[in-house]
């Protein structure tokens, strides 16, 4: 499989972002995190790709971009093509 660039905006106390970081990580996916508190462009470029608000988290994968506000595992699974389940070890 051929690895995407994931890049996920963030703000701190999101729960549904959050909710994706753990996703990620629980599957190993490598990804950037960028606080859209902390940059006007991140802030700006989130609230451009959806429709003046400012919805997170918000991604960018190779080019293209989606929102996953409220979290849905089924839909960022279906976006990052991997399973919904975690590949975790017992």
């Amino acid at each position: 499989m051929t690895s995407k660039r994931v890049l996920m905006y963030t703000r701190p106390g999101c729960e549904d972002s959050d909710a994706a970081r753990e996703f990620l990580k629980q599957r190993h996916i490598r990804f950037d995190e960028v606080n859209i508190e902390k940059s006007r462009e991140a802030l700006e470029f989130v609230m451009s790709v959806n429709d003046g608000k400012q919805r997170t988290p918000t991604f960018d994968v190779d080019g293209k971009t989606f929102h996953c506000s409220p979290f849905d595992s089924q839909k960022l699974a279906r976006e990052l093509g991997v399973p919904d389940v975690a590949q975790t070890k017992l």
